[in-house]
């Protein structure tokens, strides 16, 4: 593979010279700019081998080199290994951006990259920086796709209608709740190319991309006409009567960019930079009105309603019976002398998952690391080089389902023979610490992720200990696990905590080569009461069912608050699911879930 990658490059490079390109951006998105791509789409990860999903490569005449952030810096290492490919570690002290490499490295003065590839926000951002270094920016010219030996076609899985008792609302009710958000920011037109938009937008969902239940299509909303762009094969007649009853216009998929060029002068366009494809962009007359905001349908999809609420709580009791039984496996296993391997516990764990109802498929890559592999926050077990484990050290799962009422995405980190070191109990209180202090947040409206970051991190900083990763990411409903527009991390995001966001609360700490600590829940915004001058005021609501490790709970550390939380949460676990168990099971969980005390 790794010839391959070089002959690649190679291959790339000639490309380039035909074209009169110094170098070539090839980044992680597709054309809808999805975290997860099709395979038809995966150029970043064709050219490298690099299966991160975040990085983004760049080619010069005789240079190759790849950004990627923290997460990945181990996989990255080992994956980039006689590719002749230079790993710069995004963020690090000392390692350029791209945008300052390009424009200091003297033999540039054409760069590449596939406009309908990359968002808008991030396209601009080149265009402008490299400018200043004289450098003349291609958005054109889609190279990888002209030198990929075997060609792929977009894939043709037919689409599904997503019903109104798990949607909560019809495509026409979004579609209306969607033209009065345009209207409020005095415009009238929205192009959709995000794939979780369009699927929330028409209420269908799909199976072309890995792990997020989405479909090939583009939309866009204009004062004449609604409209969803798509292959003639992946439409269903079911899929297409619905569409057409809530007054859709279905059109071929390559159609809507010819549209785009032949907006009206008197159209305001509602342009959101980070989830539009600079293609589109670019593509807009100059004669049109931009108005450049968050796209108002992100928001919308944010805030779960009432029906995607109760689906969210259903898909929690038979997520937590899935992962309850299979700790009650692997403790068995363990128990007998067996030694099951990380890849085949991620490979169990969706067995039990499977066999609750509504089940798709995981919601992302089960992370499964034992010891010092759980020590790597975005581990990937294969079934070759997997560790197996013992009845000793710790494991950190951090796993989610798909179903077609919610999706989940949990973290759980076990002794496995419940005497973990001193240091281990008192690392994982740390953390158990700054959770707790997410899920009892208590903020007013208008706070955003970045002001609740600290109370997550602080109980680790007082002994100078870190994590790297954000502390939260909002989830989708049977949609992308990953989804914006909120987050809980250091780094500033303008968009505020509202009520029915549901967002990830996972502190962590790591210590390299021996452990890997994680807790995650899914935690939902919701109103507290109104203060001082009429302010409302919010709380999180934890959703998530799952018993966290007593043994690995140092009690005198938690406070005498963070202790009723704790055991309050156990005994929620304990009530919500045993009836859902057999005997048997229920005897096992309750064992687990005994109240602590100091």
């Amino acid at each position: 593979m790794k010839e391959e990658i070089i002959s690649r490059l190679d291959n790339l490079r000639a490309s380039m010279a035909k074209a009169n390109l110094d170098a070539y951006i090839v980044p992680s998105s597709d054309q809808h700019l999805s975290e997860y791509t099709p395979e038809v789409w995966q150029y970043r990860q064709w050219i490298s081998s690099f299966m991160g999903s975040a990085g983004t490569v760049v080619v010069t005449a005789d240079e190759a080199l790849l950004w990627t952030d923290s997460r990945y810096f181990l996989e990255a290492t080992a994956t980039l290994e006689g590719t002749s490919i230079q790993l710069m570690k995004e963020g690090m002290p000392g390692v350029p951006t791209i945008s300052d490499y390009l424009r200091t490295n003297d033999r540039v003065k054409r760069v590449g990259f596939f406009g309908r590839s990359i968002a808008a926000s991030s396209a601009l951002d080149y265009i402008r920086e490299l400018k200043i270094g004289g450098v003349k920016v291609v958005t054109d010219r889609d190279l990888i796709a002209d030198i990929m030996e075997e060609k792929m076609e977009i894939p043709t899985h037919p689409f599904f209608n997503q019903p109104m008792e798990y949607a909560g609302k019809s495509t026409a009710e979004k579609v209306e709740m969607t033209r009065r958000a345009l209207a409020d920011g005095g415009a009238d037109t929205i192009i959709l190319t995000m794939l979780d938009e369009v699927a929330w937008l028409f209420n269908v969902r799909g199976a072309d991309v890995d792990y997020n239940p989405v479909g090939i299509a583009y939309g866009m909303i204009t004062p004449e006409e609604v409209c969803f762009y798509t292959l003639p094969e992946k439409l269903t007649d079911e899929v297409r009567r619905t569409l057409e009853e809530n007054g859709v216009t279905v059109k071929p998929y390559e159609e809507i960019y010819k549209e785009v060029r032949t907006f009206g002068d008197s159209q305001v366009i509602w342009v959101d930079p980070a989830r539009t494809n600079y293609a589109f962009y670019d593509a807009i007359p100059a004669g049109c009105t931009q108005v450049h905001k968050l796209s108002p349908i992100t928001l919308l999809k944010a805030q779960k309603n009432e029906a995607e609420y109760e689906g969210s709580k259903a898909v929690m009791r038979r997520d937590a019976v899935a992962l309850t039984r299979f700790f009650i496996w692997l403790e068995k296993t363990l128990e007998e002398g067996g030694h099951p391997t990380e890849y085949e516990t991620d490979v169990k764990l969706a067995e039990f998952r499977a066999q609750g109802k509504h089940y798709v498929s995981d919601s992302f890559a089960t992370i499964a690391g034992y010891n010092g592999n759980g020590a790597i926050v975005h581990y990937h077990a294969t079934p070759e080089g997997s560790a197996a484990l013992e009845k000793k050290g710790i494991f950190l799962l951090d796993s989610g389902g798909q179903y077609h009422d919610g999706t989940t995405d949990i973290t759980r980190t076990v002794s496995l023979d419940g005497q973990p070191t001193p240091q281990q109990k008192h690392d994982y209180t740390n953390v158990l610490k700054g959770h707790i202090s997410i899920a009892t947040a208590i903020f007013p409206a208008g706070t955003r992720g970045a002001q609740l970051d600290v109370l997550a991190r602080r109980y680790l900083w007082n002994e100078c200990k870190m994590y790297t990763h954000g502390t939260g990411h909002g989830v989708g409903h049977f949609l992308n696990v990953h989804e914006g527009p909120q987050n809980i991390r250091l780094e500033e995001n303008a968009t505020p905590l509202l009520p029915g966001m549901v967002t990830s609360n996972e502190p962590g700490y790591y210590l390299a080569g021996q452990y890997g600590i994680r807790i995650e829940n899914l935690i939902r915004t919701v109103p507290y009461r109104t203060g001082e001058d009429g302010v409302p005021f919010y709380r999180f609501e934890t959703l998530t069912l799952c018993y966290l490790d007593n043994s690995l709970v140092e009690a005198e550390l938690l406070t005498d608050d963070e202790l009723k939380w704790y055991n309050d949460y156990q005994q929620w676990v304990y009530d919500e699911i045993s009836p859902l168990l057999r005997s048997d099971e229920a005897e096992w969980l309750r064992q687990k879930t005994l109240p602590l005390s100091r």
